[in-house]
């Protein structure tokens, strides 16, 4: 069986029109794509002990997701304030609360025993990647930055290298993905939405369509596009055969609300009343 561990940013998406928030974040995402595809998963993470903290456990315990190395602090969840476009997200406001955390030892013998790590770029977990591609591969999700001195430091570490194509080309795409091969990384996947997908290696590219469907909610389907891809190639399988299976989940993952779904009602209590209302928060049907 496929063992991937993720360590690193959780959240609550509080989506405000529908007064609902859904466990979310990358490495959340990731670990409850992978056991849902079949692997054996873990979370190692930080949340609070709130109610965004509950439903997050209870909603990684039921997709079978091990939480051995999950703490639970004194502080709030972290939350981001999310409104739609269509069925595109948009980023309102976030807090970061206790997802932010330092990796102990026990943390990272911990993840020895997986064949695979990863790691987003929001975590905060930079300094500790070149540990971690020690106990094991390493996947990293660079999603949107840029920096080219950053690319060079992490990908040098890196199984799979993701990056977002959001605004770019496919020259410069191409040349991010050259760089991140050159500099060490095997595998690169580019992920561009509607317009497909491409995973990289040093000798050769294989690309796939977008799966066209009527999203009900974009959110977390760049997420399940690199778990499963990660799943794939540990797996074995042939990078088309991977790339097929990725744009299928991902149009699965776009027809439902919330990057996993789980929904429960906004804990108001931890919002000030000002985001609330710069946000556009419906109450019993009335903006408020």
């Amino acid at each position: 069986m496929v063992k991937i561990a993720t360590i690193g940013d959780n959240v609550v998406d509080c989506y405000l029109t529908r007064g609902e928030m859904f466990p979310g974040g990358n490495c959340l995402n990731v670990s409850v794509y992978v056991s849902r595809f079949g692997g054996q998963s873990a979370y190692v993470g930080a949340i609070g002990k709130d109610r965004a903290g509950d439903l997050i456990h209870t909603a990684l315990a039921s997709e079978r997701v091990d939480l051995t190395r999950l703490r639970r602090l004194e502080g709030s969840t972290a939350y981001c304030l999310i409104g739609h476009r269509n069925a595109d997200r948009i980023f309102v406001d976030f807090d970061l609360g206790v997802s932010t955390f330092t990796p102990t030892q026990e943390d990272l013998d911990f993840l020895s025993g997986f064949q695979a790590v990863h790691i987003g770029q929001s975590s905060g977990l930079d300094p500790w990647v070149a540990a971690v591609s020690g106990k094991s591969l390493l996947s990293y999700d660079f999603s949107t930055r840029r920096e080219p001195e950053h690319r060079r430091e992490i990908g040098r570490y890196c199984y799979l290298a993701s990056v977002s194509g959001d605004g770019l080309d496919d020259n410069e795409l191409a040349a991010i993905a050259s760089e991140l091969l050159a500099c060490g990384s095997k595998w690169v996947l580019v992920t561009r939405g509607r317009a497909g997908a491409v995973l990289h290696s040093d000798t050769v590219s294989y690309r796939t369509p977008a799966r066209l469907v009527e999203p009900v909610d974009t959110l977390g389907a760049g997420d399940t596009f690199i778990a499963r891809t990660l799943f794939g190639l540990l797996n074995e399988e042939a990078p088309q055969d991977i790339l097929r299976h990725a744009a299928e989940a991902a149009a699965a993952t776009c027809q439902y609300y919330g990057a996993i779904g789980h929904a429960s009602a906004i804990d108001i209590g931890k919002m000030t009343p000002e985001i609330l209302r710069g946000a556009g928060h419906v109450q019993d049907g009335k903006t408020v």
